[in-house]
């Protein structure tokens, strides 16, 4: 069924756009919410009016958005992302991701102008996002998905080793105290023993 849309619609077109919808959306969604009108023979005849008057405006809004869209050309975009195992995200990239990284680099584009294949990226790697600045004009801005860098294991405190060496130690120099006062009981022993010998000669 074609409709002509009464206003922006996200991921469908811009206000004016003829368009070709499924039936049950036309007749459910778009007709009853005022967001688009049947495209009868009338309609068109007002459309092509109305986008003929509006020519000379348009032509001034296509010249802002070349500009806009060779500022683009410069723009890279990397979005990190953290993953789980191999290259699956954790959740995943859209549009809004898109709007802003681009906002973090001074582009101001709504999301909804900003449209990626399959709606979302749910894998690391390099894709495409086409970017509508005019019903005339769309911009193709390529982007990389990378995964967040693991932070690296703590590595264990030095101090363990040591305090093990003091334990082993310790004993040693217990050892070492025993076998001194052993040596000067002996020394005292003896002179003991010498003494009284000299006392008996």
């Amino acid at each position: 069924m074609e409709v002509i849309l009464k206003k922006d619609v996200e991921n469908l077109g811009f206000q004016d756009d003829l368009l070709e919808v499924k039936n049950g959306y036309a007749r459910n969604y778009l007709i009853p919410q005022g967001i688009a009108i049947l495209a009868t023979v009338s309609a068109k005849k007002i459309l092509a009016e109305t986008l003929r008057q509006r020519a000379h405006r348009d032509e001034k809004l296509i010249q802002d958005a070349k500009k806009v869209a060779k500022t683009l050309e410069e723009v890279t975009i990397k979005i990190v992302s953290k993953t789980g195992d191999g290259s699956k995200l954790f959740g995943s990239v859209n549009n809004a991701d898109i709007a802003q990284a681009l906002e973090k680099q001074g582009q101001d584009i709504d999301k909804k102008f900003i449209k990626i294949d399959g709606n979302n990226v749910k894998r690391i790697g390099k894709y495409v996002a086409h970017i509508r600045l005019h019903r005339e004009l769309i911009v193709d801005m390529p982007f990389e998905v990378t995964a967040e860098a693991t932070a690296k294991p703590k590595k264990e405190k030095a101090v363990d080793k040591p305090v093990e060496e003091a334990v082993v130690v310790k004993p040693k120099e217990e050892k070492v105290k025993q076998s001194i006062d052993d040596v000067v009981n002996e020394a005292i022993s003896k002179a003991v023993d010498t003494e009284s010998d000299n006392n008996k000669a």
